[in-house]
């Protein structure tokens, strides 16, 4: 089974110990690690990970999950291979991410794919989806246990976007990735790519004029303090998939097997809820200290409108079979 023992290569001396010592759990089975790339503060780790772990420990079902938050065991983009090596047994992965691997699975960060989190929530628990997740375990594999929402993603620049034409002539930041930069061409945005890690000093020195991103990632990362407006496009239902390892899938029992499933499961309204709260609170601080102005009549339907358009004449294959699945499903 997957311990600490197997990806000790992978994991910092806090984590080992951490590791080595069983988390205070007493329990003489697998130990199973669980990663992601987020701060502890953030609802996929305190409204997500941890309460998988925590239900696991309740369940008493014979094994027992550490947590990884913070991008302990690697990475973003390493961690997904590791867990298809089966060196990581769980991990939180985007949608777009997951694409490398396995390309449909990446439509799921098409912009305006899905209406809203229970439109997308719809389609993933519906039988539409089983082909994609067959798919997704043998190409990789690595298996989907469940979707988690990651909240809207909307525009921030030092004016506001509330029709496809206001993003004429902007240096928009995209994530360099096949689908996000498809949808940078399917809203009328000129893409351009900057890592992650340096979007603020991008948009400090105005190298870019703006980028998107949901509200607590636009929060956590200050860039209030560069752009002057949040204009709630909703352009994006973000997705994270919660994927495990065949391997370690395998080696649990039946009754582990339907724990670790509902654990994910039940947890998913928890974590939309946190994310959810989270949100609503960011903007009101907004809008009542004036960080940010809150652009609230962004004309969403012009631009979902323009978006289908777009993605029905160039998508093809796999990829637009799915996508006009995704809109068939109420």
């Amino acid at each position: 089974m997957n311990t600490g023992i197997r990806f000790a290569a992978l994991v910092p001396a806090a984590a080992l110990l951490l590791t080595a010592c069983g988390s205070g759990d007493d329990s003489d089975g697998p130990t199973l690690t669980f990663s992601n790339s987020y701060t502890d503060e953030h609802p996929h780790t305190r409204c997500g990970i941890e309460l998988v772990a925590e239900r696991v420990a309740d369940s008493d079902a014979g094994f027992s999950i550490d947590t990884f938050p913070g991008s302990q065991l690697g990475d973003n983009t390493e961690t997904f291979a590791s867990v298809m090596s089966g060196d990581i047994d769980m991990d939180v992965q985007g949608s777009a991410a997951l694409g490398s691997a396995y390309e449909p699975i990446g439509v799921f960060d098409a912009a305006y794919a899905f209406d809203d989190a229970d439109h997308m929530f719809s389609f993933f628990d519906s039988e539409a989806s089983d082909d994609l997740k067959q798919g997704f375990e043998e190409a990789t594999g690595a298996k989907i246990l469940d979707v988690w929402y990651f909240g809207d993603r909307h525009f921030t620049a030092n004016q506001p976007i509330r029709t496809p034409d206001d993003l004429s002539g902007l240096r928009m930041r995209f994530p360099d990735s096949p689908i996000y930069l498809a949808n940078a061409e399917a809203m009328g945005a000129s893409p351009t790519t900057v890592a992650f890690e340096e979007v603020y000093m991008a948009l400090q020195q105005g190298t870019v004029d703006g980028q998107e991103n949901p509200i607590a990632t636009i929060d956590a990362d200050n860039f209030n303090e560069v752009q002057s407006h949040v204009s709630l496009s909703g352009h994006q239902i973000g997705s994270q998939m919660i994927v495990v390892s065949g391997q370690t899938w395998e080696q649990l029992s039946e009754e582990q097997q339907e724990v670790l499933q509902e654990a994910v499961t039940e947890v998913r309204e928890e974590n939309r809820a946190c994310i959810e709260e989270a949100e609503a609170e960011i903007l009101a601080e907004w809008e009542s200290s004036g960080a940010m102005e809150v652009v609230d009549d962004v004309n969403v339907d012009t631009f979902r409108d323009q978006v289908h358009e777009h993605f029905l004449s160039t998508l093809d294959g796999t990829e637009l079979e799915l996508y006009e699945a995704f809109r068939n499903v109420g």
